[in-house]
């Protein structure tokens, strides 16, 4: 039992469990903003499952996918597939399960959900092999967390539309910046390696640079989306919120450069997430 728990463990830090707080939040945010209201707890339930079951599997996969890079980079050889701590083999099998249960809530959270579910399952499967060979490989990151608050929209309301699209491109460009932020970390690696990143092609001052515009319109497409939907005072002022965090991050990094990258990349964006989210659920609870 004792060793069940020890994997466990191994394979949740693996995975940066933890960091499901960035995504999260955008799937709710997609989910109030369809429904204007507070929505009913079995959705917020398959929602929750949805996002905590594809993000399980799509970390998985990264992790199995890049297993030779990340056992060549100095940073990331410590982690525990690299080091033998977890099995290729099972690995795989909770990436199975993982996936099944992503299916399954993608089932209950209505037709059309099922029938694009194989989308973000696609771009999960292909996110690991596109550094290999372009370095646009950050936005298909950001696509892949982009696509949360735009399905819950769908499980809510059952249609497309522009507002959860905007929703959807600000995420992306979100995560697409700061994984370039990330990013810096590995320059000399991917260099050597004859990986892909815009770290590694455009250096260091013109990443930033690139990431300042990326967070602007990261800003305006979320603000874009309020709009279309009616949003009001308190979803503004998370706007505003956001907008200084951002500002915040991108000086912490000009200050003191990589050395703070853990507290921008970790520290920032989960902040950033959960105050967006926090404005809309006051926007919708009180005006």
């Amino acid at each position: 039992m004792r060793n069940i728990f020890a994997k466990a463990g191994l394979f949740l830090e693996m995975i940066k469990f933890e960091h499901s707080i960035f995504a999260l939040p955008f799937a709710y945010l997609g989910l109030l903003m369809g429904a204007k209201r507070w929505p009913g707890t079995a959705l917020l339930v398959w929602i929750t499952v949805a996002m905590v079951s594809f993000r399980t599997m799509a970390m998985a996969l990264n992790r199995l996918l890049d297993l030779r890079i990340d056992a060549a980079n100095p940073r990331t050889a410590g982690r525990a597939l690299p080091q033998k701590q977890l099995s290729p083999r099972l690995v795989w099998t909770l990436a199975v399960v993982s996936f099944l249960i992503f299916e399954g809530s993608a089932w209950r959270l209505g037709a059309l959900c099922l029938w694009l579910s194989p989308v973000p399952v696609a771009l999960a499967v292909l996110y690991p092999f596109t550094k290999r060979f372009t370095w646009a490989s950050h936005f298909v990151l950001g696509l892949i967390l982009g696509i949360a608050p735009y399905g819950a929209w769908i499980a809510m309301t059952g249609h497309f539309a522009w507002a959860p699209a905007f929703l959807t491109a600000g995420v992306m460009t979100w995560v697409a910046g700061f994984d370039m932020i990330y990013a810096l970390q590995d320059v000399e690696f991917d260099r050597q390696a004859g990986l892909f990143s815009v770290p590694a092609r455009f250096g260091l001052a013109r990443t930033l640079q690139f990431t300042k515009l990326l967070h602007l319109v990261t800003v305006l497409c979320w603000a874009a989306a309020g709009l279309l939907c009616g949003r009001r005072v308190l979803y503004g002022t998370g706007i505003a919120l956001v907008s200084y965090l951002l500002v915040r991050e991108h000086r912490l990094i000009h200050k003191a450069g990589i050395a703070k990258i853990n507290d921008a990349f970790f520290v920032m964006n989960a902040v950033v997430s959960v105050t967006l989210f926090a404005a809309t659920v006051l926007d919708v609870i009180f005006l």
